[in-house]
């Protein structure tokens, strides 16, 4: 059971769905919603010898070329609950351990009409197979590459694994419910996280919306939490859930002209002030339909991090999908909830919006590992444009 949101998980046949349903204390039944969280697009990453300029942070204005910060914020006293695969064995070779919140990190599995019920591992949480989620906490928080720290984000905000997707990179609605209202129960009052911000970042979705997650979702932002979500990885078939859901901060996938460059990509600067026609959206960006509710951009193309392909080898590889989008804006909202700590869901999302960087075009010719390759887009793929962390927090009124 979720007693906060008063929802039951339990394996029925789907005959008796009807039967359950016309219960006169029943509000809604629906079968468990399958989750992805996995990536487009893997290349390994080799050689950062001369260092590394991380073209994604200087797109959206958190760093400028070189690594310097040009934003006077850094995530301190945020926390940001990270749902996904949980974190590699190896995370502390990648993460400094205060930045990770091992006392409230945890995992749920179960779910599905196999499954049946959501059970509970509180360790399993770091022992993740995938990588998936190791790669997403590295873009807020930053990484080591073998001693050589890459920024963040909001390298100083704690993340807090839960993982809610099994070694393949899926899992069930029910699943991601429990695990969006355990985050909820920690900033709820008399919680411990009751004084801090918290953010939930969902690098995850599927078809359809499903009614417990749904319910999960408004439990949690009337908790004061804050919930950021890729918007999936479908191109023109539409967004995923959770993403599309109104309440929820969702991130289309952006790529930028230089992103890719065979030997000294790291050397690449993006023009400041961004020019949004050095940018793109990805073809498989999911496009916003009718009824789906789609914010802001991100870059969620080609971006570097660890990611483990070989049990106890280190690598590092470019990973490509929203799931890599949505990071970077949880990130930005970890800024802003540092300056701002009384923010509510509804008016970080608006501020989002209002101050991303518009798209002025709808197609571009980039270099990609396969040759020139020409994107186009529509209105519907872009949100309100690309995030930008100087304009939004310059306008994120103080406390």
């Amino acid at each position: 059971t979720i007693p906060e949101i008063n929802a039951v998980i339990m394996k029925v046949k789907a005959v008796n769905l009807p039967a359950i349903k016309a219960l006169p204390y029943v509000a809604a039944v629906s079968e468990d919603a399958l989750r992805n969280g996995a990536p487009v697009d893997t290349v390994a990453a080799t050689d950062f010898t001369n260092g590394i300029n991380t073209w994604n942070l200087d797109a959206i204005n958190v760093t400028n070329f070189g690594g310097a910060r040009t934003v006077a914020y850094d995530g301190t006293g945020v926390f940001v609950a990270v749902l996904d695969t949980g974190l590699l064995d190896s995370w502390r070779q990648y993460f400094p351990e205060e930045r990770i919140a091992e006392e409230y990190a945890i995992s749920f599995s179960g779910g599905g009409g196999e499954v049946g019920v959501v059970s509970s591992q509180p360790n399993k949480w770091e022992h993740d197979q995938n990588s998936h989620g190791t790669h997403v906490t590295s873009t807020i928080l930053g990484y080591s590459y073998r001693g050589t720290p890459i920024n963040g984000v909001a390298p100083m905000a704690t993340v807090i694994p839960v993982k809610v997707l099994n070694q393949n990179g899926s899992g069930w609605s029910s699943v991601i419910a429990r695990g969006i209202t355990y985050v909820a129960d920690l900033k709820a009052d008399g919680g411990p996280l009751e004084d801090f911000p918290v953010i939930i970042n969902m690098s995850l979705g599927g078809p359809v919306l499903d009614d417990v997650e749904e319910a999960a979702i408004d439990y949690a932002i009337s908790k004061g939490v804050i919930i950021v979500a890729s918007a999936g990885n479908n191109g023109e078939a539409g967004m995923g859930y959770p993403g599309a859901y109104a309440p929820v901060i969702s991130v289309a996938a952006a790529g930028w002209i230089g992103e890719w460059t065979v030997g000294g990509w790291w050397t690449k600067n993006v023009a400041d002030p961004t020019n949004p026609a050095e940018f793109y959206i990805t073809s498989f960006s999911s496009r916003e339909k009718e009824g789906q509710d789609l914010d802001v951009a991100a870059p969620g193309s080609w971006i570097v991090g660890p990611y483990q392909v070989n049990s106890g080898q280190l690598s590092y590889y470019y990973l490509g999908g929203t799931s890599m989008a949505s990071p970077h804006v949880a990130g930005v909202v970890a800024l802003m909830m540092q300056k701002n700590s009384g923010l509510t869901a509804s008016e970080v999302e608006l501020l989002l919006q209002d101050n991303a960087i518009p798209f002025t075009h709808s197609s571009l010719t980039v270099n990609t590992p396969s040759g020139l390759e020409e994107f186009t887009w529509e209105s519907n793929a872009t949100g309100y444009g690309l995030v930008d962390a100087v304009s939004v927090l310059a306008v994120t009124p103080d406390p």
